[in-house]
């Protein structure tokens, strides 16, 4: 069997850019080359799999071990994509392995999980071990972007729907894997994205009252949003893991020349939500904020991304579930004298989100757990630590094997 680290090194040598909205084009982008070589993987062992389309040349893959309609289904997913590498000082898709660590895009978020996830389902079904469940591996598309990947994936369970093979039936939890240096996530925010839009009328510069300036009547709905974001950190309890409800403006556009009054002006929101939230409510509420306090009307696109946050409500099962396994290891090491020990772990909660919490709104208790430090996702020189890429595979098979 191959060690984790060489599956890894192969993982990140395969571009799976997520282009994030932009008009771009080259073969670093989007995950049809990953999704390829992924299914040639399972197949390398005999694994049943499928890769279903969510997207034009985007696919969700899936394998699974075990076909017992009495036993219920564990579902391991992991997404394929990877933020873009501009600004990037190392190579990007030449991993290096030095000083115990693996450098390379992806290397932290979320290759690193996915090999250790891999290497960790090759084994169970090489070995033919005997599961209390039967056992799914999703490898997602697009989580980077809008999620799309995972809210298809949501919908293979219904009744009305047909589109895969293997997940016929709602899984009875599912394990997320992003890096978390090994803690367990139980609770994180959700986000919603949509822009708002300023109409005017264009005009020459030079005679500036002749129009309406898109421009002029952002800054005032700008300077209402900011008052509102600091209202909501006060008026929203904060969740005690995952902090407060926040809102947050990220970028700005408008105008197309200096000489020329701008007829329109746009502005992108990010809304971050705390268990318990409704994405749609809270959308709703920043436009009845903005209608009550503005004497010109604003307009609100469709948003790009509702996730709603991920509750701690029914996962605390799966948690114990990993957390002991981590436990066990440790013992089973001491006895021998070994220093590869996973140490105290936690439940905690995170501000950041992940695919866990589209599951959580389909009715699959989640958790996040894997390998890697969340201080290294989309950095410029990213890496993981070997050692605790190794944990993490191992831990993954223990905790469906033991």
């Amino acid at each position: 069997m191959h060690h984790v680290t060489d599956l890894l090194c192969e993982l990140i040598s395969i571009p799976s850019v997520n282009p994030m909205g932009r008009q771009v084009e080259g073969e670093i982008y989007l995950e049809g080359r990953m999704t390829e070589w992924l299914i040639k993987y399972f197949q390398s062992f005999d694994a049943d799999c499928e890769a279903i389309e969510v997207l034009p040349g985007r696919a969700n893959v899936l394998a699974r071990y075990g076909h017992d309609p009495n036993k219920p289904i564990l579902l391991w997913d992991v997404h394929q994509d990877t933020v873009p590498v501009e600004g990037m000082t190392i190579e990007p898709f030449r991993p290096k392995v030095a000083q115990g660590r693996v450098y390379g895009r992806g290397a932290c978020d979320v290759k690193g999980s996915m090999a250790a996830m891999l290497w960790a389902f090759r084994r169970i079904v090489i070995e033919r071990k005997s599961l209390p469940c039967n056992l799914v591996m999703s490898c997602s598309c697009d989580e980077e972007a809008t999620a799309l990947g995972i809210v298809d994936l949501i919908s293979y369970w219904k009744p009305d729907v047909h589109k895969s093979r293997l997940l016929t039936t709602k899984p009875m939890g599912a394990v997320v894997a992003e890096p978390t240096d090994l803690d367990v996530v139980v609770a994180h925010r959700g986000v919603t994205r949509f822009k708002i839009l300023t109409r005017g009328r264009a005009c020459h510069s030079s005679d500036p009252k002749q129009g309406i300036n898109a421009i002029y009547r952002m800054a005032n709905v700008l300077q209402v949003i900011e008052d509102y974001a600091d209202e909501l950190t006060k008026s929203i309890t904060p969740h005690p893991l995952c902090g407060g409800a926040t809102l947050s403006v990220g970028r700005i556009e408008g105008g197309i020349s200096v000489n020329v009054v701008p007829d329109q002006c746009e502005i992108e929101i990010d809304r971050r939500l705390i268990p318990g939230e409704d994405p749609k409510i809270a959308a709703e509420d920043i436009r009845k904020h903005l209608s009550a306090r503005l004497d010109f009307e604003v307009e609100f696109e469709k948003p790009w991304i509702e996730c709603c946050a991920l509750t701690d409500a029914d996962n605390e099962w799966l948690a114990s579930r990993v957390l002991e396994t981590m436990k066990n290891w440790d013992e089973e090491q001491s006895k021998l004298g070994s220093a590869k020990l996973c140490g105290k772990r936690r439940r905690l909660g995170v501000p950041y989100g992940t695919n866990a919490s589209t599951l959580c709104e389909g009715g699959v208790p989640a958790i996040v757990f894997g390998p890697g430090s969340i201080a290294q996702a989309h950095t410029k020189d990213e890496f993981i630590e070997i050692a605790e890429l190794e944990k993490g595979a191992e831990i993954y098979y223990r905790s469906v094997v033991a």
